[in-house]
């Protein structure tokens, strides 16, 4: 059904879209259907997706199999509370979870979107050194250009400065963070770049429940790529001064940088890990927060009993169906092949932007690719340029950057990256 004026106006007047303004709004691009890596608008043009929706959508949109695991899972039931009862879907996608994640992970909790997740994973660490008799360990050490999500608790962790976050500051937890690491993807390890977090671990891991982090990849906070000999030090200073490591794989899982999960760049197994996004196919929201044996029973030995956390729609049955039907999809097919596949053309197809003006950088890791220019765009300036070539990327700052469903083929590849290219060219002009 198509989208009429009347509707569009409704929705300038009347609905608050991600991150925008109710005075003088920015114009949406109605779209109609979704089909593989293709959004078709209501005015009938069709977009190359390279966002897979906020990373999501990595087997394309209206995908047959997902398609059928909702129908028949919608017919059985679409919700039932997770108190007191259990179903096939949630057992299913918990063994599969603590099969695919990295050793030792092998406690589940199911929520229902990444912030929660990032939630969830905090509230762990912290109920954790209280039943372990530390209750002055619970607070945060995050790195700066960090991004968790929009959640109180996830804003705390958030980088304060640069952040999308800033106007909270004052009514957040209070939480430590050290600069980013220097070392970028595929460098040798700088003198002094693990300095900043052991000196805080240091003064502070009396205060320090937990190092929180986004492994290898920052996403919303700058699309940068660091070192996973940075990430393995700083796993093995967690240990030596009794921190908790988070890994918010939430982005990064899943195969989007090459790896099933980013901190097997590293080969090292975070206390707790952050789920999302991909993990339904990018049909509906769901998340997942993993620990060990070792601090799931430490918790449930503490004054409370039990862990303190339980989301009306934890473990809904329809997402659980989907998720497990996208992960069985995910393994049954090469995704390694896939992802260095997409890889190989990102780093092609996108080299000639480094040419332009006003690009600083280009960089590509996994099915990542990332054109970092001198200043920031202005989004209801280049949006409608995108769309009238034939694509959907959405930038934000400094960055233009797309994250293409898995299945996208090197045309569209070329034609999405030969349509990034010709509308920063021809912002130049």
């Amino acid at each position: 059904m198509s989208i009429n004026e009347e509707q569009l106006a409704f929705d300038q007047a009347h609905i608050w879209h991600p991150y925008s303004s109710m005075i003088n709004p920015p114009p949406m691009t109605p779209v109609e259907s979704a089909t593989g890596v293709r959004l078709k608008l209501s005015d009938g043009r069709e977009l190359i997706d390279g966002m897979a929706s906020w990373w999501s959508t990595i087997h394309g949109y209206n995908h047959p199999r997902l398609n059928a695991a909702a129908h028949t899972q919608i017919d059985r039931m679409s919700h039932v509370m997770f108190g007191g009862i259990t179903h096939e879907p949630a057992i299913e996608l918990a063994r599969k979870l603590v099969e695919m994640t990295p050793a030792g992970l092998d406690r589940v909790f199911l929520a229902d979107s990444g912030s929660v997740s990032a939630e969830v994973s905090m509230k762990m660490a912290i109920q954790y050194w209280h039943a372990r008799g530390k209750p002055g360990k619970h607070r945060m050490l995050s790195l700066r250009n960090g991004y968790h999500g929009d959640t109180f608790g996830a804003m705390s962790v958030c980088d304060p400065v640069t952040g999308m976050h800033e106007l909270f500051s004052g009514v957040l937890a209070q939480q430590f963070f050290i600069p980013r690491p220097e070392t970028r993807f595929g460098q040798p390890l700088l003198e002094g770049d693990l300095d900043a977090l052991e000196h805080m671990l240091s003064e502070h891991a009396d205060e320090i429940a937990a190092l929180i982090l986004e492994p290898i990849v920052q996403g919303a906070g700058g699309m940068y790529f660091y070192s996973p000999e940075w990430l393995k030090g700083a796993r093995a200073l967690c240990d030596r001064y009794e921190v908790l490591m988070i890994a918010d794989e939430i982005a990064t899982g899943f195969g989007r940088t090459g790896k099933l999960f980013a901190c097997e760049h590293a080969g090292i197994s975070p206390d707790i890990i952050c789920l999302g996004k991909a993990l339904t196919g990018g049909y509906m929201t769901l998340a997942a927060t993993l620990t060990t044996a070792h601090i799931g029973e430490t918790i449930s030995k503490g004054g409370a009993g039990c862990f303190m956390h339980g989301p009306t729609f934890m473990g809904n049955p329809l997402a659980c169906a989907v998720a497990n039907e996208s992960l069985t999809l995910l393994q049954e097919q090469d995704w390694q092949a896939e992802v260095s596949r997409i890889e190989g053309q990102l780093k092609q197809k996108l080299a000639p932007a480094v040419e332009l003006n006003n690009v600083e950088e280009v960089r590509v890791l996994g099915a990542i690719g990332v054109v970092q220019l001198h200043e920031p765009v202005t989004l209801a300036e280049i949006q409608p340029l995108f769309v009238d070539a034939g694509i959907w990327v959405r930038p934000f700052g400094k960055l233009v950057y797309v994250m293409p469903p898995y299945v996208m083929s090197n045309d569209d590849l070329a034609t999405l990256c030969g349509g990034i290219i010709e509308v920063l060219h021809g912002l130049e002009s």
